[in-house]
């Protein structure tokens, strides 16, 4: 039997990671996170930040590589599935490139057939932003010039993170506690309909075809 997927997406500091934890301290049975910090960790440094690039075409040069790190780790999470292991994703899917990549659709059709959920995971940007103010120095967080507030690439990642928009359930981190979601996220799995989200995005047109 195929092991659950959970895909969480959402920005930066919108609260995956914590979310991921709940999950794996709650739920039963061994639930394998191979989300965007895992996955940096395998990526040469030269070819940094990988799968993490953030909106806006920051590195063109880095741009083909993408797509073929998206496709090696969602055949990574088909793989564990289909040895019966259950598998929480966090990533941030954007578009935003320096031209469209349509990584999604082709990441849904890698889980085709598989139990996929996948969760939008929201802030609003000013709790982000309080909570990249806390965080410890030396995370390589983007700063704005004087008289700024919010850097440029913060804002690109709240408009963009989030398009098409189409989940199977979507958790505000402002109001609710990583245990929270991670309660509701247990109540969707066992609830009707069965998700169907990942099936609408494998039918998006890739490369235009």
């Amino acid at each position: 039997m195929a092991g659950q997927i959970i895909i969480l997406n959402g920005a930066p500091r919108s609260g995956k990671s914590s979310i991921v934890r709940a999950i794996q301290d709650s739920f039963d049975a061994p639930w394998m996170n191979l989300g965007v910090d895992s996955y940096e960790q395998i990526t040469p440094p030269r070819y940094r930040p990988g799968i993490g690039l953030r909106p806006g075409g920051e590195r063109p040069d880095l741009e083909d590589f993408v797509p073929r790190f998206y496709a090696a780790l969602y055949d990574s999470i088909a793989a564990h599935s289909r040895s019966g292991l259950n598998v929480v994703v966090d990533v941030g899917h954007h578009d935003a490139y320096s031209k469209p990549l349509s990584i999604l659709a082709d990441c849904a059709r890698r889980l085709a057939g598989l139990p996929v959920l996948f969760v939008g995971v929201r802030c609003p940007i000013e709790v982000i932003m309080e909570r990249r103010a806390a965080s410890e120095p030396g995370r390589g967080y983007v700063t704005a010039p004087p008289g700024d507030p919010v850097p440029s690439p913060v804002h690109l990642w709240q408009e963009e993170v989030h398009k098409p928009g189409i989940y199977d359930l979507e958790v505000d981190t402002s109001l609710l506690s990583p245990q929270d979601c991670a309660g509701a996220i247990q109540q969707r799995l066992a609830g009707a309909p069965e998700p169907s989200a990942f099936q609408t995005l494998a039918q998006w047109p890739i490369d235009g075809r």
